[in-house]
């Protein structure tokens, strides 16, 4: 009996602890290359963030954000002033972030430090978060590929480096899945966010004959800009819906959503677990979400829609992989 008891009150004396850790504070810093309304990778990670503070109350979750941080230098100064003034969480958004990391995590081991995408933890209060762009970049190459007249699509890239490769990669596995004569254009700009440089890319697709183009990171924005010139023309969008952008223009989108990805650092957090975790974002646990522009999607043919959503749930039950070699 006497031993019972003392279980019984370990197990309250637990309980307690992690009450207390789960109705704590969290103060969360997001460090971004460019802006929260770039409607493209840093908007889709703090519009979770937001998502995350509603369902856990503005009172547990509190956060500020750091922007335009490309240079290396300015990024590293601000991760580390946010650690020094006692932020629990620290997101630094991009792959190129991970280096600056694991030169800083050690020096705050009970600082919880989260970058992405990448899937190395290097140190143990380290999160590396995952979006499986090759999925949503399948089926909106299979649209492409479905809607495409002249058979000939242009990819605005950034870097070969992150989701931006594995977009590619899935994307062009999408089309030749339902157009085997298409040719995908692929060329990249040398930079996430070199907005002109995208939009010069987009137009020299045009000029070969692209009537379908597609791209990823913050750059987007310029090359839908130029591609939106011209009617008839349509643009497939990743990491955001970016149809507000040009309505008549942007067919469907990848959205990626973050929220779970900021739960589950919190939650690890909460159970005494800083970092070592690789977080992914796929279809099936909810961190990757398929658009479509139903004011034109009757551009496409009649049934792309519903061979697009069948191989969706062949993504999820795990019989279509797709393969990133």
């Amino acid at each position: 009996m006497k031993m019972l008891k003392r279980i019984l009150l370990i197990w309250s004396a637990i309980g307690m602890i992690s009450s207390s850790v789960l109705a704590a504070e969290t103060k969360l810093a997001l460090v971004i290359p460019s802006t929260i309304d770039d409607l493209a990778w840093s908007q889709a990670m703090y519009q979770g963030i937001k998502d995350a503070q509603t369902e856990l109350g503005a009172d547990k979750l509190t956060f500020e954000v750091s922007e335009r941080l490309w240079n290396a230098v300015d990024a590293g100064a601000a991760i580390r002033q946010y650690a020094l003034k006692g932020f629990n969480i620290i997101i630094a958004h991009g792959a190129q972030y991970q280096s600056l990391l694991a030169d800083i995590a050690p020096d705050f081991p009970k600082t919880s430090f989260a970058y992405g995408t990448g899937f190395n933890t290097p140190e143990p209060n380290i999160f590396a978060y995952d979006p499986h762009a090759q999925e949503g970049a399948y089926l909106l190459g299979m649209l492409a590929g479905l809607t495409t007249r002249s058979g000939i699509i242009g990819l605005v890239g950034p870097i070969k480096a992150g989701d931006a490769i594995k977009y590619n990669k899935g994307f062009e596995q999408g089309v030749m899945s339902v157009n085997s004569k298409a040719k995908v254009r692929v060329a990249y700009t040398g930079s996430f966010g070199d907005l002109v440089a995208a939009g010069e890319i987009a137009r020299t697709h045009i000029k070969a004959g692209a009537d379908v183009l597609t791209g990823t990171s913050q750059q987007t924005v310029g090359a839908i800009n130029v591609v939106a010139e011209k009617e008839g023309l349509v643009w497939l969008s990743s990491d955001m819906d970016q149809k507000s952008i040009a309505p008549k223009t942007v067919l469907a989108a990848q959205v990626y959503n973050f929220k779970n990805v900021i739960l589950n650092i919190v939650k690890n957090r909460a159970s005494g677990v800083y970092g070592g975790k690789h977080l992914e974002l796929s279809f099936a646990n909810g961190g990757l979400i398929l658009n479509f522009n139903d004011a034109i999607i009757g551009i496409a043919p009649k049934n792309a829609r519903e061979k697009i959503l069948a191989a969706k749930e062949k993504i999820i039950d795990g019989s279509l992989k797709i393969e990133l070699n």
